[in-house]
């Protein structure tokens, strides 16, 4: 056997030295004055560490550090991964605010101290570094840094990195104060199989040849790189720099010991202390935050679901279309930094110290307004109708009896309080059931709309991870195929052989027949503050965000709803909004699920809408701004007697997006006795201002910018976050009457508000606003003013703000008046061109048979190009016409001005472009 050096020691040296010593390939990003070699004691001997360390830099400016980062990095990274965050880490030290951030190359890896490793490479059997000795590796280190302990300490880590510092945090859980991971693992199933783009490089005819004979696993792994600004993956420097310590064979033997110490087996050396680590983390009771990118082919989900499970009190955030190299695809500096201030700014109020405002109404728990409901002389009237499958109706004595035994099939089966269960069910009777079945047991339902198509709907299930699906045939077969989490429960009875192909081990309808007759009395309702439900937004404006919801907000909303709309004992709601569908039992009205498609609220017709008006005795109807479109533009086919029936309609509701005055106009002549409401709210608050027709008219006449969406309802306050000069909001609400006239994102407090974000702790902080009456207030992502009346006016989205010279513009003040242009049905203001220097350009949907383009081209014809220049309030650089504009996939409503505004920019490039 012969032996050799794979790389000479580095020199024991505690100065720090010129970083030219160690790399002569550039390392962008990284500043040599962090670099430092270290010679430390380990259980082996002393031996010679690469660190970066920012402590000589803070100390040289006079800044105490308020706590130290311990960050470690995996394999076959170094620590040029943590590059950010010790910039980070600088940029923003103040007196009080300072972090020292520690990053070692761990030894055999990156320019610390290379091992010697026995021949042939592919036996590994000795010479490699293990768990445990990498354990003692930071012991040791971190005694020669004489890191001040009396501080706060924090680990950070990543891939088997994550590990590492999480199985010290455990070991040293006397002086580390928090944990941060991204990506890693701390078990696998030893009976389980490896995922496969680890399993070929632990192969051991493989291993040696993959990652040390040749650079292929350290190619594999950065090639995992996505930045989200960076097209093509990392850019050629940075890759060069991650190679640099790899550029040889005789560099990469950590690289090849790192995958030989994968303890995926049982009986191998590390199994022992990975389960000393895995187990102890149940313990764990520190502040904990697990950043994550789930597009990571290795640490997939499943290992993210047992953090969860070791570390449940642990914040969470996913970053959708980010993997592996989580730090390299997305930037993670802001919610770290963030985090820790949180935790140890004492400046800072804890989220926990701000309140909602007290409910509007009294808020009763779902399942005890459904009882209270099937005890009163309506048992025996129609609580629910669907009119998707045959006009089914349900009593409210039989909806009361059906929901308590699928609950007692359900407990029986296994489903407990706080199980989360994802609902791949079609509005209708059987989704009611089930859901009130699901509240009744303290389980969470899991909603997405079927609209974000199977991508969307795979990114929510994934993201909300249940332990339970519950589904019709084709959200089953979904599942089944695309490998959704969760137990499988069908709706329907299935054949044996159905069963086995889509893997469900039971049926809704079998449980209902077996339990019909029981009460689910051992089982205890559910607290107020548990979660009852997490809905999905609906993706319109990036990935969905899950909402949840606490069953005491849940019955806040359900309150207000019966109190603003003044629902009566006997009043039945045709639903053509799915989460209306579901609430209309809850607020005491029959509950009518017209015959549509839910997925495209544009397929509800007039017809429709009077046959569910007529099977239900409906007294209020509920549609989108596209349903009520094609409504209007198919109530000529309307029989007599459909006639007559909407006739009873007393009230009509729209939301999700503005809807135009004439088309409101014209559903008053098809609801002749209805007052028309158009109340504006979103996933994250359902109900927050309300505006009748009649109002909207009046409004339109103050010549305001925008659209205006009513005055806030009872029990919630609205505030303004006034943008700046570049379009940011400030970061303190401040009142209506202190910002008057300036563009404002509008922010909201109220009691039936969202509980927060789903895995999104950054994303709920971001969504947080303080600094106004210690009140709990959520940013509402809308821009527009309150007027003096206290009239709320939208002009759009924050990130469709056009940021100009000028100033930032909302879309609205510029698509307000060319709304009004004769021949225009809709239209879109856009920008184009860098933020700050921004040229607004108008995108113009023509009325039916109706032409404003110049020939074919999508160039407006130069006199309605004209039209719109004069009566714009601001310069319109250019004028653009498409047949159809784009809108978002739940509401076929909101205009997608982002996809415009990148289409735009090709089309006025000279570029030949489709539609977006």
């Amino acid at each position: 056997m012969v032996s050799f050096p794979l790389w000479r020691r580095i020199p024991a040296a505690a100065a720090r030295l010129p970083f030219e010593t160690l790399s002569r390939t550039p390392l962008p990003g990284l500043d040599p004055a962090w670099s430092r070699l270290v010679t430390a004691k380990t259980d082996d001997g002393e031996r010679g560490f690469h660190v970066l360390d920012t402590g000589p830099e803070l100390a040289a400016r006079g800044i105490e550090p308020t706590g130290t980062i311990l960050a470690v990095h995996g394999n076959p990274t170094w620590s040029y991964l943590w590059r950010s965050v010790l910039a980070a880490s600088l940029e923003h030290a103040r007196p009080g605010n300072a972090w020292r951030v520690i990053a070692p190359d761990q030894l055999d890896m990156g320019f610390s101290e290379r091992l010697e490793h026995s021949e042939p490479p592919s036996a590994y059997a000795s010479g490699y570094r293990r768990l445990e000795q990498r354990l003692g590796d930071l012991d040791g280190l971190m005694d020669e840094l004489d890191v001040d302990v009396s501080r706060p300490l924090v680990t950070l880590g990543h891939d088997w990195g994550g590990i590492i510092s999480l199985g010290w945090a455990v070991r040293h859980s006397n002086v580390v104060d928090a944990a941060v991971s991204l990506n890693t693992a701390v078990d696998h199933p030893s009976g389980e199989p490896v995922p496969p783009a680890l399993r070929a490089a632990m192969a051991p005819a493989v291993l040696p040849a993959a990652t040390v004979l040749t650079d292929g696993f350290l190619r594999t792994t950065l090639s995992l790189a996505d930045p989200r600004d960076v097209p093509g993956g990392l850019p050629a420097e940075v890759t060069a720099a991650y190679r640099a310590p790899y550029v040889s064979r005789l560099g990469r033997g950590g690289i090849g010991g790192f995958v030989a110490d994968i303890p995926a087996l049982a009986k191998h050396h590390s199994r022992t202390v990975l389960e000393e680590v895995s187990s102890g983390l149940h313990e764990w009771d520190r502040p904990t935050l697990f950043l994550w990118g789930p597009k990571d082919p290795v640490f997939r989900d499943r290992y993210l679901a047992d953090l969860l499970e070791r570390v449940p009190h642990a914040d969470m955030h996913r970053y959708e279309g980010a993997g592996h190299l989580l730090v390299e695809d997305r930037d993670i500096t802001a919610p770290l930094f963030q985090w820790l201030e949180d935790l140890f700014d004492e400046g800072t109020e804890p989220a926990s110290a701000r309140q909602s405002p007290p409910p509007a109404a009294e808020a009763p728990r779902l399942h005890d307004q459904l009882t209270e409901l099937t005890l009163t002389w309506r048992r025996t009237e129609p609580a629910a109708v669907d009119m998707t499958s045959s006009g089914e109706t349900v009593s409210w004595a039989e909806l009361k009896e059906k929901v308590e035994a699928l609950a007692v099939g359900l407990h029986e089966l296994g489903v407990r309080r706080g199980d989360r269960v994802s609902l791949l069910v079609q509005p209708g009777n059987d989704l009611t059931v089930i859901l009130y079945a699901l509240l009744r047991l303290g389980a969470v339902a899991v909603v997405a709309d079927a609209g974000l198509g199977i991508k969307g709907l795979s990114r929510a299930v994934r993201s909300a991870r249940p332990a339970w699906v519950i589904g019709a045939l084709p959200g089953l077969t979904a599942a089944r195929a695309l490998g959704w989490p969760g137990r499988r429960i069908s709706v329907d009875a299935l054949s044996d052989r159905q069963s086995r192909l889509l893997g469900t081990e039971a049926s809704a309808a079998r449980l209902l027949r077996r339990h019909a007759g029981a009460r689910l009395k051992r089982v205890p309702n559910p607290e107020p503050e548990d979660d009852a439900a997490i809905l999905f937004t609906s993706g319109s404006t990036g990935p969905a965000k899950g909402v949840r919801y606490t069953h005491a907000r849940l019955g806040a909303l359900v309150a207000l709803l019966r109190q603003t709309f003044d629902v009566k004992p006997g009043a039945s709601l045709i639903a053509g909004f799915a989460p209306f569908a579901l609430l209309g039992p809850a607020i005491g009205a029959t509950s009518v699920t017209p015959d549509m498609s839910v997925t495209r609220p544009a397929t509800l017709t007039a017809s429709a809408v009077a046959d569910a008006a007529l099977a239900g005795g409906a007294t209020m109807f509920f549609g989108s701004p596209a349903a009520l479109r094609n409504v209007v533009a198919t109530a000529e086919g309307l029989s007599e007697k459909q006639t007559k029936a909407l006739r009873h309609i007393r009230l009509v509701l729209s939301a999700g997006a503005p809807v135009h005055p004439d088309i409101l106009d014209a559903v008053q002549k098809i609801f002749p006795s209805a007052e028309i409401h158009t109340p504006y709210g979103m996933t994250e608050g359902l109900l927050q201002a309300d505006i009748t027709r009649d109002e909207v008219h009046e409004a339109m006449a103050s010549a305001q910018p925008g659209v205006c969406v009513g005055r806030p309802v009872e029990g919630v306050r609205f505030a303004a976050a006034p943008l700046d000069d570049l379009g940011v909001p400030s970061e303190s609400p401040v009142r209506p009457e202190e910002a008057r006239g300036a563009l404002s994102e509008l922010v909201v407090s109220a009691a039936h508000l969202k509980a927060g974000y789903d895995r999104l702790w950054h994303t709920e902080r971001l969504s947080a606003r303080d600094g106004l009456d210690g009140l709990r207030w959520h940013r509402t992502g809308d821009v527009g003013h309150i007027d003096e009346a206290g009239r709320l006016w939208i002009q759009g989205r924050l990130q469709h703000v056009i940021r100009t010279p000028e100033g930032p513009i909302g879309p609205g003040l510029v698509e307000t008046p060319v709304d009004t242009l004769e021949g225009v049905s809709r239209s879109a203001a856009v920008g184009t061109g860098p933020d700050g220097a921004q040229a607004v350009v108008v995108i113009a949907e023509p009325e039916p048979g109706t032409r404003l383009a110049y020939g074919s081209s999508p160039l407006a014809d130069p006199e309605f190009a004209a039209r719109v220049r004069g009566i714009s309030p601001v310069t319109v650089a250019a004028v653009l016409v498409l047949e159809q504009l784009p809108t978002d996939i739940r509401h076929n409503s909101k205009i997608e001005r982002g996809a415009l505004s990148r289409w735009a920019g090709r089309v006025l490039a000279g570029e030949r472009v489709s539609a977006p």
